[in-house]
Formats: structure tokens, sequence, C-alpha cells
């Protein structure tokens, strides 16, 4: 299956055209329209494309969200590790593109069913939605990859789910310490016959990176 996206760009004029069909896409409305705490409760699948979020719990998903849509509460901010624990739907561009904002992971303080129920969740819509096209897989920039981490790819390769991993708060580390985490995140992705070969680095408060993960998006998205 090809990659798609920024990788395939020829030349920086392709570059360019895909880095304004994210800054298009953006523009438009993004609006919550569902949530599932269960996979009886998920919505119809529909023929508009789906990419899932997700990532350790404050791995700065939310914010990365708000961010990457302009809209500083599309996505709440939880100070609570591991309390959303539902699968949230948005609408972006009027039927182009549905993002699924997933419970964050590893949370410490959750029980272990709660977590068992968790997993069951995640790996129920991974496998059961034919239109998820991608997941992006949140890792923060200041945390070392944690076992969490190296499970829920082992959940996403289990599922046959193509994921792609954005390192976040990359604003929250000096640059020598940013380019060996990046480093790191890139040689993950080349052992997991799932990963995208890309890696996004990003960060919500500098905005950096934001327009090449919005020119991901819009090239999985419908026309």
């Amino acid at each position: 299956m090809s990659a798609g996206g920024l990788i395939e760009a020829q030349d920086e004029a392709a570059r360019a055209a895909l880095i304004e069909a994210g800054r298009l896409l953006f523009a438009r409305p993004c609006t919550f329209f569902y949530a599932a705490q269960r996979i009886d409760q998920l919505p119809p699948v529909t023929d508009v494309p789906e990419v899932a979020l997700c990532g350790r719990s404050n791995v700065g998903k939310s914010s990365l969200m708000n961010a990457m849509t302009g809209q500083k509460a599309l996505a709440r901010v939880s100070h609570t590790p591991g309390r959303t624990r539902q699968l949230n739907f948005f609408d972006l561009g009027e039927g182009r593109l549905t993002l699924v904002d997933m419970p964050g992971y590893g949370f410490a303080q959750a029980s272990k069913l709660v977590k068992a129920d968790w997993q069951g969740l995640m790996f129920d819509f991974l496998r059961g939605r034919p239109t998820l096209r991608r997941v992006l897989l949140l890792m923060d920039a200041r945390v070392e990859t944690k076992p969490a981490d190296r499970a829920a790819m082992d959940l996403l390769g289990e599922a046959a789910v193509s994921f792609q991993l954005v390192v976040t708060k990359a604003d929250g580390v000096k640059p020598a310490q940013l380019e060996k985490r990046v480093a790191e995140v890139e040689a993950i992705a080349k052992k997991r016959t799932a990963a995208h070969p890309l890696v996004l680095v990003t960060s919500s408060e500098t905005g950096q990176g934001m327009a090449e993960l919005r020119a991901e998006l819009a090239a999985l998205a419908a026309p």
C-alpha cells in the first residue's frame, strides 16, 4: 500500500501543493458529532475516511487537535490522566474526513479492569472500521518510549492498521535532546511494518509541524 502524503512529493512544487491542500481542508469547519464508550455504540460506517489519534495520557493529544484545527476548545484538555474513556468523533470539512479522538492509554491511576476494557474497545474499533485510513500515534518529545507505547503499536499491528508516529511537545526540550528523541522514534518506525515511514515533529505551542500534519491528513481525505 502506498504511504502517500509528503513522503511521495517529487519536488518543492508538489510539497507546496500538499501543504496548501492541508491549509484549505483545515480552514473548513471541524465539529464534534458523536461519542461512543462501547463498541456497539459506534456510529455507522460511511464512505467518509477516518483518521484516529491515540497516545499515552498527557501526551498532548487534545492540545494537538485544538492547534491542528485552530479551535481552542474542540477537544477538552483533561488534567486527570485516563479521565476520557470514550471515542469522540469529529467531522472535518463537512464530510471530507472524520477525526477520531481515542482515550489515552497507560494511565497509572486506572484499575486493571479499566485498562483491559480500554484495550478491548481500542482493538475492536481498529479491527472493525474499514474506513479507518490511519492512526496517528503520539509520542512525547520529553519522555522515552514506554512499554504502553509499544503495546499500542502491537495492537495496531495485530489489527493490521497503518499508523504514523507523531512527536509532540517539541518545544519542551533542547534541540540536541529533540534530535535524539526523533532519531529514536524514526528507528522504531523502521522496525514496524504497519508504521508510516515519515515521522512528524510537532508543537501545539509554537505551531511547529502543523502544516505538515494537515497536509498528511488532507492526502487521506475525500475529494
